[in-house]
């Protein structure tokens, strides 16, 4: 049987970004930007401390479509994203996806939105998936 989606419905997911998730996140992507991995180099740069990577806040949204909504067995087709501010290690970070649209194939376009733990928008943009049958 298959899910009945409807506009407007939502899902979230949170996690606090620590260290380590910073330092497996370096690793696995092969991003080693000092921003990220260097507290000196860091400290010099715009935001005078390291920041998590913008991709790392960005990968809840998957989190959000690929468990939550529309849940396992999505097939994430594409994401823009606009980063807006930057993510410190130690925030706390809410990935919100709300559908926007279904199509007539029912696949669906959702807004997604992460927060960190005051509220500020990090990252926004709109996906799009074909929902689990």
């Amino acid at each position: 049987m298959s899910k009945v989606f409807e506009i407007g419905q939502s899902a979230s997911f949170s996690k606090t970004v620590t260290e380590t998730d910073v330092v497996l996140f370096a690793g696995i992507s092969g991003d080693l930007n000092p921003a990220h991995t260097n507290e000196v180099e860091a400290s010099q740069g715009m935001f005078k401390k390291r920041i998590a990577h913008g991709m790392l806040g960005a990968s809840f949204i998957s989190t959000v479509l690929g468990m939550y909504l529309p849940g396992p067995g999505t097939i994430y087709l594409g994401q823009d994203l606009r980063f807006l501010k930057p993510v410190a290690i130690g925030d706390t970070l809410t990935a919100t996806a709300r559908i926007s649209a279904i199509d007539e194939k029912g696949w669906l376009t959702l807004d997604t939105l992460v927060t960190n733990q005051d509220g500020q928008k990090v990252i926004a943009g709109v996906a799009q998936v074909i929902p689990p049958k």
